[in-house]
């Protein structure tokens, strides 16, 4: 709160490092300073396996129950969550068998009474699933799901191509198409190195040729608010990124 943020993303990739307890009381502490929150589920967590109730399935299900979990205690939402991969397939037949794994772990969180909106993130590999026109299929599947644009994903298998506030309003109206009337927009944004139209890493803001300026004008042309999770590498260029996109609120 002392650096000017008002949104967390709770981040789970590595491994869960929370317990219940504490995320009810960070939670109430997030409340209490009007911090919004999130989590990235661990990336192990992904939906859409071949074998669909194999070892690999049977554990990524335990972890997104888990997600959810954390989740409900603490408040957060969305859970957003990688989409998985081709695994051989075509991309329609991999849609398919995220759709239907999802659609199964929707019925068990429902059961335990911890149903909590998910988000699908866009994800950096050209040739992968995971681009936003998956994302957008995937998420229009269910109602608990929403898409999750990530701009550095985006800019790097585009080839670059997110440098004009058109670029990101024509992402933007595709997603505020898919979210629910209630929802924000969740977004994850980062300058990014990338290579035959495939993210290396997210790098400093100003390395790339990603900039937040387009980002800041394209979203005010919608109603609907939205949640940027900076995703840089260092606090320098979360600042400068937190700085154009609220730079409106200080005019």
């Amino acid at each position: 709160m002392e650096r000017g943020y008002d949104a967390c993303e709770i981040d789970f990739g590595d491994g869960f490092w929370m317990d219940w307890d504490v995320a009810r009381r960070l939670g109430e502490a997030a409340g209490q300073a009007r911090i919004s929150l999130s989590i990235h589920a661990p990336l192990a967590a992904f939906l859409g396996h071949v074998e669909s109730h194999g070892r690999k399935h049977q554990m990524a299900v335990g972890m997104l129950d888990h997600s959810a979990g954390i989740a409900q205690a603490c408040g957060a939402a969305p859970v957003v969550i990688h989409p998985g991969f081709l695994l051989g397939r075509t991309r329609e037949a991999a849609i398919n068998a995220v759709v239907s794994q999802l659609s199964e772990l929707g019925a068990r969180l429902q059961a335990k009474g911890r149903l909590v909106p998910f988000g699908i993130e866009v994800m950096g590999r050209v040739q992968e699933l995971g681009s936003l026109d998956d994302v957008l299929a995937i998420s229009s599947a269910l109602d608990w799901v929403r898409p999750v644009p990530d701009f550095a994903h985006m800019h790097a298998t585009s080839d670059g191509a997110f440098t004009t506030v058109e670029r990101f309003a024509a992402a933007l109206a595709a997603v505020d198409r898919a979210l629910p009337p209630t929802a924000q927009f969740h977004i994850h944004f980062s300058d990014v190195s990338y290579a035959n139209r495939n993210e290396k890493s997210h790098v400093p803001y100003g390395e790339g040729t990603l900039r937040a300026e387009p980002l800041a004008e394209a979203l005010a042309r919608f109603s609907r608010p939205a949640t940027v999770i900076s995703e840089s590498p260092d606090e320098a260029s979360n600042q400068a990124i937190r700085a154009i996109l609220t730079a409106d609120r200080t005019r």
